[in-house]
């Protein structure tokens, strides 16, 4: 699959955001600007929002995992503008708004990560073969295959909250965007990198500890309005993340920039039907 790269603002420094392609070094001793910095770079990785990043804001980012479900925040609350028009319009065009809005705001550089992971899914091989796949720029059956999963699951999901109240379906879009930034959080916090690359650097750069906070905050407030269908939809984003994390463990001895994608995409389209399911049955 095709990498996607940036050049930090004010840095001569590359950045690969799949992953697959090596970093500079000098990228982990850039000073930091605080959490306005954190949140300005996490803005500017995880959406397409136009974000003037300043020297320093990647650091300051990586050692703030809680500026993940923040971002989540955001980007939950945009992509679900067109849930608003539930009431109003007919199910599919809401639902194809919804898709819409989601890959207008984030991009498609995590589909990518759905894609390299389909193909490494799929081919037979050892550890390095599948590590191969990943840095291949071929796009094979695996990946067709993947991105179509996930890119029908999240219409289908879009299908089903356009079925329901317009808050509820706001909300339930929200927290399933919430739920897959804090597991994203959750990855840098307690994951370990398969290589040097992005997810390095953001693995490196956070603890444990600083897991604490961001995941007491959203589950507890999960725990305050449950069975709320957003609530449940935190929870399941949550769980959409574990299959290509645990995978990727055994299978590459870590993580990589496209693990953190396909996790993040995945867990969306968890959430987002596991919240639908949730105001259906609870």
């Amino acid at each position: 699959m095709t990498e996607r790269t940036e050049t930090e603002p004010n840095e001569g420094v590359e950045r690969d955001t799949t992953g697959n392609g090596e970093t500079d070094e000098t990228a982990s001793s850039e000073p930091e600007t605080g959490w306005t910095g954190a949140i300005r770079s996490g803005v500017g990785f995880l959406t397409r929002l136009p974000v003037h990043n300043r020297e320093g804001d990647w650091a300051a980012f990586r050692s703030r995992p809680a500026v993940f479900p923040l971002a989540g925040l955001i980007v939950g609350a945009l992509a679900a503008i067109p849930l608003l028009a539930s009431e109003v319009l007919p199910g599919p065009t809401v639902a194809f708004g919804y898709v819409l809005a989601v890959y207008a705001v984030t991009g498609i550089h995590h589909l990518d990560g759905v894609a390299d992971l389909g193909d490494a899914l799929v081919v037979h091989g050892d550890q390095e073969r599948r590590r191969e796949v990943l840095k291949d720029t071929t796009t094979g059956v695996g990946a067709i295959l993947a991105v179509a999963i996930v890119v029908v699951g999240l219409a289908l999901a879009g299908l089903g909250l356009a079925g329901l109240p317009a808050i509820v379906a706001v909300t339930i879009a929200i927290g399933a965007e919430v739920g897959a930034k804090l597991g994203m959080a959750a990855m840098a916090c307690f994951g370990e990198a398969s290589h040097d690359g992005m997810a390095k650097q953001v693995t490196d750069a956070a603890s444990p500890g600083q897991f604490i906070l961001p995941a007491g905050l959203i589950l507890g407030a999960c725990a305050i309005i449950w069975p709320h269908p957003a609530a449940v939809a935190v929870c399941g984003a949550l769980a959409g993340l574990w299959p290509p994390w645990y995978w990727a463990n055994r299978t590459l001895e870590g993580i990589n920039g496209d693990v953190f994608g396909a996790a993040n995409e995945l867990g969306r389209v968890v959430g987002a039907h596991a919240g639908v399911i949730a105001w259906m049955l609870l």
